[in-house]
């Protein structure tokens, strides 16, 4: 055991929260077979093994899930001593992990663009999940910071409101409801929807909705990924809710159209979150003061908008 690495705890920490050499060797920028090697070595060292394997599928051992428990309380404490240092140098240099929704990424690499700008010498890693992954990955302090829509209730953390994030109903340009006006949410009982996976802000967003106008759309197709539901719904295979940010493309090319709902669009806001109980790095911490000052501008330059709704 004392000869194991931190590249070999980090590679299985990856490899045991995808469940996937392949997923994992993308977020750790290897290859497959090099993550593969590094498990391999692993539980050579152990002398047990750590993942079981079925087909396609693979799952933790016992073994793999008590060391799973305390290779990420190495990676925090190597984490946390890497933040102190940082306090040291200053904001000059240091390595901070940003963890954002699928929603965000079509404007938080612009942020991280002109972040870099100003702090050239910060390195910093971007993971993308959707709520239910970020509130793990904070929880076990993966992350220095999250953006996202509603923040954690269970954990305790510092979540901060940057900007407004309009939801709305989504068709085909052509579809028999684009033109209408003042449409009443009973008239959704009767489309099909195609919603992002449960776990999702979004489809939280949506479930909220429904509930408070007491509707139950007849079908609902799930699919995982924004671009690819947008494309489904320009296919005219159904309805979506989804960020305004999200569309601006397609609603200026004409393909897609947000339907005149009563009720919509929803407002809610985009935080900036971190775990409360953790001491940010100062790299971590100008990054955040960077969103909070800045962010609401810069989505207002690529989406146009408005102030962020009180009480957010």
């Amino acid at each position: 055991m004392l000869n194991l690495s931190l590249r070999q705890l980090r590679t299985f920490a990856s490899a045991a929260r995808h469940l996937s050499f392949a997923r994992a060797a993308e977020e750790l920028h290897l290859t497959a077979p090099a993550v593969s090697m590094q498990i391999r070595d692993l539980e050579t060292a152990i002398g047990l093994p750590i993942f079981e394997r079925s087909g396609r599928s693979m799952s933790l051992t016992t073994t793999g899930e008590y060391l799973l428990v305390y290779a990420r309380r190495v990676i925090a404490t190597l984490k946390e001593a890497e933040d102190t240092i940082a306090r040291l140098r200053g904001v000059q240099a240091g390595r901070i992990t940003v963890g954002m929704v699928g929603t965000a990424q079509y404007f938080v690499p612009r942020l991280l663009a002109q972040f870099r700008k100003d702090y050239p010498g910060v390195e910093v890693r971007l993971t993308v999940g959707n709520r239910d992954q970020l509130d793990r990955q904070l929880h076990d302090r993966e992350i220095d910071l999250a953006i996202m829509g509603r923040p954690p209730r269970e954990l305790d953390v510092r979540a901060e409101a940057f900007a407004v994030n309009l939801l709305g109903v989504v068709a085909a340009a052509d579809h028999p409801l684009a033109t209408e006006r003042a449409i009443s949410p009973a008239r959704l009982d009767r489309e099909l929807f195609i919603v992002r996976e449960i776990g999702s802000g979004t489809r939280g967003a949506m479930e909220v909705f429904f509930r408070e106008q007491h509707i139950a759309p007849v079908a609902i197709m799930e699919m995982s990924s924004n671009e690819t539901i947008k494309q489904a719904v320009i296919a005219n295979m159904g309805l979506t809710i989804l960020s305004q940010h999200t569309l601006v493309l397609e609603l200026l090319a004409g393909q897609l159209k947000l339907l005149d709902v009563v009720g919509m669009p929803l407002k809610r806001a985009w935080h900036v979150v971190s775990l409360g109980a953790m001491s940010l790095s100062p790299a971590a911490e100008a990054f955040r003061y960077f969103v909070l000052e800045r962010g609401e501008a810069m989505l207002g330059e690529l989406f146009g908008g408005e102030a962020v709704p009180s009480g957010q």
